[in-house]
């Protein structure tokens, strides 16, 4: 028998077709060991030792790994193609070596850039060893990063409180994120004025003409900056004439963007599908994997985890053959395209990413895969084509317009652009960021000398703007040219910068919170050399040299262990006051911005003499004055421009202003659930909680009023004529009818949400089409979603245990969090997609559909009382720390429940378990000192690498 051992329960399922009779695919559910998150896991003094522990999730799937291999002729190793899938290989063969079961067995690596048949049989008849440099490389990157985790993240708990941790790469790319920050905030805009003349030629075709010159000179966009200057132009040219100088028309070509790297996948997705690089990330590896297509499981693209932009031979025979038919002749060029990447570092030991057949058009797999799936595979097809594809051809006019007037000879230019052949634009176009000026469309037919009509001259007032947030997918790019990070890790990183809450997204645009600030200034400020964008990129191609047998990994780590070693030393001296001083410096343009007026902005306005500066209390950082204690005035760091506290309030207090109405105080809190509003300052004063669609930073006064003053009426019932109220309770915000309560939506405002819709929310809430209820519902109204792809009516109806959805005889429960009065079609069709990939009955698919489980039934993750846990059946496991209900992964979620059940069964077993004999004092210490040769590994147990 040959045992074949993966990462994932998905990827073991596609491949165990392919293979058939005589081999056995087993799933290691990715990694099998990591570093323990103590103290001594990476030892510096002991030529940098690594200490790995065997989860007891991971004890049980190794353990019926091992007794399999123990009756095998052949083991082969086929996990992912990279570093980390050669380190999980590696993994997997110490510990069989441990257990001692291998007894002389060959032990083979695979490796195939896609899950289709070819492909694997393919890669089973070159088998080849473990790549000893990618995992030297995989060692060192674990090294580096825990050494700086580990070691930094106390430093930020003592040095300034509110700090959740620092890493390697996470904290350059938060820089990132503050510097621009930073030069937004530092930023002074500048006024200037554009000057445009519509013109029309002699036949009375209209067109457009911008001011280029005068008497001479060139004028560039910002050199006319008053309202004076522009004045004087616009009434030159108010009484001028103009004629056409000269017109040029040149041809040109746009050439097709190359096919999709890790990093440009995961821009794109986020400028076009909308989906964060986590979600991106997800749903490729699941198309990687393997997906039911016409009764088949075949992976559909290749390897996702690549900064490569080449493709094989036979992908770009593929691809031209595609284009012809579905193109013409025309649109494929005569010269196969090849590209080369330009970012920096790129390894380029991949393919691009793509389909895996070129000819399995998005409409073919449509079917078979879920709506973002199928979204996403579609992008990545549509890319690979177009990438092969003719360039487009353009024309680009330039019509050059002078203006006589008096001794004054003024230039404008007129430019367009047309499309002689479309090209690649018949099929793809590549999204973007930021608005872009274009060239406008074609200039109408005029000829040299020829006279103009004028219509209308205008002078508009403009002002330059700072440069823009980054957003996800920009952030990825400007990283990727700095050579900060790997394809692998960009999409982790992101998420953990949002976890810790360190940065915030706002309309899709990365904001830095305070304690992300706070944690950048400590950092630059006295670890300035490890977050450096040079320093982390630099280390990034030493990582590289190791991966290519080109450098020692134990040689890197020394050297960076040196310098590394000597700044922890120098930090543990570092008075609060040297802290302060630096960060006050640092962020003085974010919590000081200047005045208008020009006034003082650290002056203190409680007191008027004494200079506001960062503080460090116990729950965080906060704006104090220099005269504590005499004067008390405090602010939070959030809102410059609040009054702050005067009277002694704790940090973290804000004056809003008062109510007209009574006189009280109103201030905004930091509570231990969040922010609130507070009136007065009674001994039960009304506290109201912030709801999620409403920013702490910009709350106006109005609002909170608004919100002190819930509940409050909207409506009358239509049927009982008794009230609708909207309040805020415990579980958010609500609308209610006598004992009818109903939550409100997402894209609802307690404090704007009308009549109508609350009335919508309680009839589909009384009759059934909300929340979860017993009763009669079958008089519920069915709402009507749309037309079945395979034909017949979708609809949403009222069932005696909530909501579903129906088409023919198939009927779909709806999540818990789902509402059934916004429910759309697409949400529907998901639904009947997750309830066929291994629902059965009409059980309800609560929380988000992670995927099936090998033993049957659905996984999901869920957002409960004391958090988010992952469920199958009737066990639940709690995430654990740094895991993220949005991006937790099927093999992640599954590993959680089988340890939650393991740990039952741990439990019952100890209540019949015999005492273990007495262990002498002598035996225990030896049992607590590390082999020098470590024996076979058990589950809970620790090797040195």
């Amino acid at each position: 028998m040959n045992i074949v051992i993966v990462e994932s329960p998905a990827k073991a399922k596609t491949i165990t077709k392919y293979l058939g009779k005589g081999y056995e695919v087993y799933a290691s559910y990715g990694h099998v060991r990591d570093l323990p998150a103590k103290d001594g896991s990476v030892d510096p003094d002991g030529d940098f030792a690594m200490l790995w522990d065997v989860d007891s999730k991971s004890a049980k799937r190794l353990a019926e790994i091992a007794k399999a291999v123990k009756g095998a002729s052949r083991i082969i190793l086929a996990t992912d193609p990279d570093r980390e899938g050669e380190a999980i290989s590696w993994h997997v063969l110490e510990v069989l070596k441990a257990k001692k079961v291998l007894g002389g067995k060959a032990v083979e690596r695979v490796v195939f850039n896609a899950v289709t048949k070819s492909a694997i049989l393919e890669a089973i008849n070159h088998p080849r060893e473990i790549d000893a440099a990618l995992v030297d490389a995989y060692l060192a990157r674990r090294a580096l990063d825990y050494l700086v985790g580990f070691n930094l993240s106390p430093v930020l708990w003592r040095k300034l409180p509110g700090a959740r941790s620092a890493g390697r790469v996470q904290s350059v790319a938060l820089r990132l994120v503050c510097d621009r920050e930073l030069e937004i905030e530092k930023f002074v805009s500048r006024e200037y004025w554009s000057i445009m003349a519509r013109l029309r030629t002699a036949a009375g075709a209209p067109f457009v003409a911008r001011l280029a010159g005068a008497d001479g000179q060139r004028i560039a966009r910002l050199d006319i900056g008053s309202e004076a200057e522009a004045a004087a132009f616009k009434a030159a040219l108010d009484a001028a004439k103009f004629s056409v100088a000269g017109i040029e028309a040149k041809p040109a070509k746009r050439h097709p963007p190359p096919p999709f790297t890790t990093s440009t996948l995961q821009q794109e997705a986020s400028r076009k599908l909308g989906f964060a690089p986590a979600r991106t990330m997800q749903l490729a590896q699941r198309l990687y994997e393997g997906a039911e297509i016409g009764g088949e499981a075949v992976g559909l693209i290749t390897y996702m985890r690549t900064d490569g932009v080449d493709l094989a031979p036979e992908a770009i025979a593929s691809a031209r053959s595609v284009i012809g038919k579905e193109f013409g002749a025309n649109y494929v060029p005569k010269v196969p395209r090849k590209y080369t990447v330009k970012a920096k570092n790129a390894q380029e030991a991949h393919e691009a990413i793509r389909p895996t057949d070129m000819g399995r058009l998005p409409k073919h797999v449509a079917r078979g895969l879920e709506p973002d799936q199928r979204r996403l595979y579609e992008l990545i097809w549509t890319r690979t084509v177009a990438s092969q594809m003719e360039s487009a051809e353009l024309e680009r006019t330039t019509a050059d317009i002078v203006a006589h007037a008096g001794t004054r000879s003024i230039d404008l230019r007129a430019t367009g652009q047309v499309v002689r052949f479309d090209g690649f634009l018949k099929l793809y176009q590549e999204g973007r960021d930021d608005d872009e000026d274009e060239d406008g469309g074609r200039l109408p037919a005029m000829a040299k000398g020829e006279a103009l009509a004028k219509d209308k001259i205008a002078a508009d007032q403009h002002f330059t703007e700072p440069p823009p947030r980054f957003t996800e997918a920009t952030l990825i790019k400007r990283m990727e040219e700095l050579g900060i990070g790997r394809p692998s890790t960009y999409a982790s990183t992101l998420a953990v910068l949002r976890e810790r809450d360190y940065v915030r997204l706002d309309k899709k645009r990365l904001i830095p919170e305070d304690k992300g600030r706070l944690v950048t200034a400590f950092l630059e400020s006295f670890f300035t050399r490890y977050v450096g964008y040079d320093f982390t990129a630099a280390l990034e191609e030493k990582l590289d040299l190791v991966s290519n047998h080109e450098l020692d990994w134990k040689q890197v780590l020394r050297d960076f262990w040196v310098d590394f070693s000597g700044a922890l030393a120098g930090i543990k001296d570092l008075r609060t006051t040297q802290v302060l001083d630096s960060l006050n410096e640092l962020l003085g343009p974010h919590i000081f911005p200047a005045k208008e007026d020009g006034s003082n902005p650290r002056l203190c306005p409680s007191c008027g003499t004494g200079q506001l500066s960062l503080k460090l209390g116990k729950f965080g950082a906060f704006i104090g004055c220099s005269n504590y204690p005499e004067c008390k005035f405090t602010r939070t760091l959030a809102n410059p421009s609040a009054d702050g506290a005067a009277n002694g309030e704790r940090a973290g207090v804000g004056i809003l202003g008062q109510d007209p109405a009574t006189g009280d105080e109103i201030t905004l809190r930091d509570g231990r659930f969040g922010a609130y509003v507070q009136q007065g300052e009674g001994e039960k004063p009304k506290r109201v909680s912030l709801p999620k669609n409403i920013d702490s930073r910009e709350l106006t006064l109005d609002q909170a009023l608004g919100l002190l003053s819930l509940p409050r009426e909207i409506a009358r019932h239509p049927e009982t004529k008794q009230p609708i109220l909207a309040g805020i309770g415990r579980f958010g915000p609500y609308v209610q009818h006598g004992k009818t309560y109903a939550s409100i939506g997402k894209d609802d405002d307690i404090l704007s949400i009308g009549g109508n819709r609350a009335i919508d929310l309680i009839v589909a809430k009384e009759s059934g089409l909300t929340g979860r209820r017993f009763g009669d519902a079958a008089n519920a109204p069915a709402r009507v979603l749309g037309e079945h792809p395979e034909g017949g009516e979708v609809v949403v109806k009222a069932g005696r245990y909530g909501p579903y959805v129906n088409h023919g005889k198939v009927n779909a429960t709806l999540p818990g969090d789902a509402d059934a009065t916004t429910l759309t079609l697409e949400d529907a069709l998901a639904l009947f997609a997750a309830k066929a990939a291994g629902q059965g009955g009409n059980a309800s698919i609560q929380g988000r559909l992670l995927g099936a489980h090998p033993a049957g039934g659905p996984v999901t993750v869920r957002e409960g009382r004391f958090g988010p846990y992952v469920n199958r059946g009737n066990t639940n496991a709690t995430l654990k720390g740094g895991m993220s209900p949005e991006t937790i992964t099927l093999e992640e979620a599954i590993r959680l429940i089988e340890d939650k059940q393991g740990a039952g069964t741990r439990s019952r077993a100890k209540k019949t378990r015999p005492a273990a004999p007495k262990t002498t004092a002598k035996a225990a210490a030896a049992a607590r000192k590390p082999a020098a040769n470590p024996p076979a590994q058990k589950s809970k147990k620790a090797k040195r690498a």
